[in-house]
């Protein structure tokens, strides 16, 4: 057996990767990261990109450029022109990220679940100023990025982005061995709100919520709409209205590292028949059709 396969197994086992991911110190092990992951010397970025994909399935073959000054800037790489089909059915929601689609369901009473009996409330997620009649019997999918996919968020449908709210919180680990035991995890993490009009399709003026969820290791979100970055020592205007729109499949932020998003929308909406708890999906790809 490989080192890389003996480590692997070590870190399956539940106890032990919930200690390794969780125990730690999480706040300072993520901006030590942070830093670290920025720095451009070529040995220190070199054998960190080499370490990285020997221990997962990174793939740069869609990556933009050949060529990155750091780690970080690897993990926020973008990809080749058309790497990523959009589904222009008016219908569809397509995914925002490349993910694994984990929790989802109706919400029912105002709540969701992160895992089987783990039920987080949408006041508890989204903040109890925020009205969120729009989604009360709709649809929710949340989706998970590993750390070696594409980290780069798009715009599901056309759509305007109204308000932004960011919510300084913890770090806790978001795999599925965390959210099997943490409850309420979404709601205790560092995140941000996106309330959003939809454009154009059979349920144009509706609203649907992206509430980007950020993790240990990976605390940095950054929208393109506003010249500000939010992370753990962040603790700006909250909430923020603004008027951004996008086109479908259009960028519209990235994690500085990566984590969780998790998509609301309103009755109508149901998830594509293809997909399950446990599907890859990619940007672009149907993740939801709406107009029944």
């Amino acid at each position: 057996m490989t080192i890389r396969q003996t480590i692997k197994n070590l870190l399956n086992q539940e106890d032990l990767n919930f200690l390794l991911t969780n125990r730690l110190p999480r706040k300072w092990l993520t901006e030590f990261m942070g830093r670290f992951s920025k720095i451009e010397q070529p040995w220190v970025r070199d054998a960190s990109i080499a370490i990285w994909k020997y221990f997962s399935d990174l793939d740069l073959s869609e990556a933009k450029k050949t060529h990155f000054t750091s780690m970080h800037d690897c993990f926020t790489r973008e990809l080749k022109e058309g790497a990523r089909p959009i589904d222009r059915d008016p219908a569809v929601m397509s995914s925002p990220v490349d993910a694994f689609v984990g929790a989802h369901g109706r919400i029912e009473a105002g709540q969701l679940f992160q895992a089987k009996g783990f039920p987080y409330t949408l006041a508890d997620l989204i903040g109890r100023d925020e009205d969120a009649s729009a989604w009360q019997q709709g649809y929710f999918v949340t989706l998970r990025l590993s750390s070696s996919m594409y980290h780069r968020f798009h715009a599901p449908q056309d759509c305007t982005v109204e308000r932004v709210r960011y919510f300084s919180g913890d770090t806790w680990n978001v795999n599925p061995i965390a959210l099997k035991r943490v409850e309420k995890l979404f709601c205790k993490n560092e995140r941000a709100f996106l309330r959003t009009r939809l454009n154009s399709g059979p349920m144009a003026g509706k609203t649907i919520a992206l509430v980007p969820v950020a993790a240990i290791l990976v605390a940095s979100i950054r929208l393109h709409f506003l010249d500000v970055l939010f992370h753990l020592r962040y603790h700006g205007a909250n909430p923020i209205d603004c008027a951004a729109h996008f086109t479908k499949g259009q960028e519209m932020g990235w994690f500085q590292h990566g984590s969780t998003i998790v998509v609301l929308a309103p009755p109508g909406f149901r998830l594509a028949s293809d997909l399950d708890t446990g599907s890859r999906i990619r940007m672009g790809q149907a993740l939801m059709h709406g107009g029944d």
